[in-house]
């Protein structure tokens, strides 16, 4: 691939570009203060949370909001908020890290990230001062709590189509808002209620903070849920409800761009919550493996569990150098623009959205590698595993709902490739120029020449090749289907798992790569057995996604030689992936914990 002169990297780049170890954040980087407020967090979930588990599933009266008053005490409610707003003000990496270990608290972690994020940042962003200053302290305070009522029972992944109107009244002082929004988390409790509505007969949505005060709310009885059981959910009804018109948030039909930026925010955020799901459950397992005895032996003597363990770490290991290194490019990213003269929370918003494609990847990643892990967690606990007294049980019901959160993982597929031929299109990322000289490349015989006796040098030249084959596949595809592209899901589907598979893949090879320069490598053994073994499965994934859309648009020789391309470009030297699941899993095992 060929390299720019260095300079910070956009949203989408990775594909095009090589990245240097250097340049990215790993999580073995944390200062000191970042590593305190996530010891508080884990300190807040052990004494307060863990214990309780059974309570706040049961929706015991009162508890989740005395939990989130206990929460805003230690200022978890308001780290990402100005401190001339009662805040914190951390950076957006520091905040993320608090996400991720929260992120294992059941129920609770939905309740407190639906207050920190939907909750509160559509007034944080695009709230006027006025309405910044009457709201922000008092959410970051936790004097009032907070949700967002956007979907509707026939607007969900659709969500511009919500029926909920608001009308001026003849005087212009109010709007009165009627309709009806279900799913609201928090919507049991919640004082401040972000309200999604069409003023008329508006093309787009504007957006309301409502108070609970103003009257004409009404909820239904909380919903039966399959997991999370302790967060409110409630359906909410507006019955010509008074909204001061100084409550529009932002400007009038400015409310679908509202949430679809706060849905970047949150898709990204998702990813550190499932992370610190499956670090808790992976821990979990290794603990009940190493205490379990079957046949005279603790169940991690046994090659199939160790497998289960290795593997368990192998992705969670992967999802969160992902993470992190999409994390600290958004950071840069607001850095840059509050530099340029943005005012900052407009900065976050636009670093966030320069970075849109990589959270909806991270967001799939996340949420599927702890469903990964928590199924295998049940399995390692076997029969105890499917038992409400064993934590697995609860685990695995609650990891369920995070596919579905924040837009489908099938959107988040969809918005995947589509943001990132959008911004081709739009001239912002040189994709096809790329494509058309893999087309060429095809057509010549293959090098064979390079040095691969270099550490890294074999994983750099395969992550080279994979963004040859999702370049020619996905090139290919827009070539060939043109308008029609839109509607193929499933070739669409194929190229974003490519594209999920190597963002994934290049970040992990570059966490280690910088962790190796700083430890050395006798130091990152373990962490270089993880690289080894994700590279080559990953390799497979992309060659079957490749195949799979390569043979659905195309036939004959142009067929042929885009697939001898792919077998080329997914083509890795053999590796015992045995070997290097057990020293991982050995790894885990006499730490008794995920130790990584």
């Amino acid at each position: 691939m060929e390299t720019t002169s260095k300079k910070a990297i956009k949203g989408g780049e990775f594909l095009i570009r090589e990245t240097e170890a250097s340049d990215i954040f790993i999580p073995e980087e944390w200062n000191e203060e970042q590593l305190m407020i996530a010891q508080s967090c884990k300190d807040f979930l052990a004494q307060e949370i863990f214990p309780n588990l059974d309570k706040i599933d049961a929706q015991e009266e009162g508890l989740t909001v005395k939990l989130l008053n206990k929460a805003a005490e230690l200022g978890l409610l308001g780290l990402s908020v100005p401190e001339s707003l009662g805040g914190f003000e951390k950076d957006f990496v520091t905040g993320m890290l608090a996400t991720e270990v929260l992120g294992a608290a059941h129920s609770f972690a939905v309740s407190i990230s639906a207050h920190t994020g939907i909750g509160t940042l559509p007034i944080l962003y695009y709230g006027n001062e006025a309405q910044k200053k009457k709201y922000i302290p008092k959410l970051a305070s936790g004097e009032w709590k907070a949700c967002y009522c956007l979907t509707e029972p026939s607007a969900g992944s659709d969500a511009n189509s919500g029926k909920t109107k608001a009308v001026l009244t003849a005087d212009g002082k109010h709007y009165i808002l009627n309709g009806q929004k279900m799913w609201i988390t928090n919507g049991g409790f919640a004082d401040i209620f972000t309200v999604f509505a069409k003023i008329d007969n508006d093309e787009n949505l504007s957006a309301f903070i409502v108070e609970k005060s103003f009257g004409g709310i009404t909820l239904n009885p909380e919903e039966h849920k399959m997991g999370i059981k302790g967060s409110s959910t409630r359906q909410v009804f507006f019955n010509d409800c008074k909204v001061p018109v100084e409550n529009l948030l932002s400007d009038r039909q400015n409310g679908f761009k509202i949430a679809v930026n706060i849905l970047n925010l949150g898709r990204i955020k998702l990813a550190a919550a499932a992370l610190g799901a499956s670090k808790e459950v992976s821990s979990k397992a290794i603990q009940y493996a190493n205490e379990r005895q079957q046949f005279g032996r603790p169940l991690a003597k046994y090659g199939a569990i160790r497998y289960k363990i290795a593997e368990q770490a192998i992705r969670i290991y992967a999802v969160e150098s992902a993470l992190y290194r999409c994390t600290q490019n958004v950071e840069d990213s607001i850095n840059s623009l509050a530099a340029g003269g943005m005012e900052h929370g407009k900065a976050i918003l636009k670093g966030v959205e320069q970075f849109a494609a990589e959270a909806a990847m991270l967001k799939v990643a996340g949420s599927e590698a702890l469903d990964y892990t928590v199924d295998e967690g049940v399995q390692i606990y076997g029969g105890m595993g499917y038992s409400a007294d064993a934590p697995m049980e609860r685990a695995y019901r609650d990891s369920r709902i995070n596919r579905i959160f924040e837009g489908t993982n099938e959107i988040n597929r969809l918005l995947t490739v589509d943001m990132l031929l959008k911004r081709a299109m739009k001239g912002e990322l040189d994709l096809m120029g790329p494509a058309m000289k893999i087309s060429s490349e095809l057509m010549s015989v293959p090098d064979m020449g390079g040095d691969d006796s270099a550490l890294f040098a074999p994983e750099k030249k395969y992550i080279a090749n994979f963004k040859k084959a999702v370049l020619m596949v996905a090139g290919a595809a827009a070539q060939k289907l043109m308008m029609e592209l839109a509607k193929e899901q499933e070739v669409l589907m194929n190229i974003a798992d490519m594209v999920i598979d190597l963002y994934v893949t290049e970040s992990l090879m570059l966490r280690v790569e910088k962790l190796c320069g700083i430890r050395g490598e006798a130091a990152c053994k373990e962490q270089l057995d993880m690289l080894r073994v994700y590279l080559n499965d990953a390799a497979d994934r992309i060659n079957k996604n490749g195949k799979e859309a390569i043979n659905s648009f195309s036939e004959g020789d142009e067929q042929r030689m885009m697939l001898m391309g792919l077998k080329r470009f997914t083509k890795t030297e053999p590796y015992n992936s045995k070997e290097g699941r057990r020293r991982v899993a050995a790894k885990l095992i006499t730490e008794n914990k995920y130790c990584f």
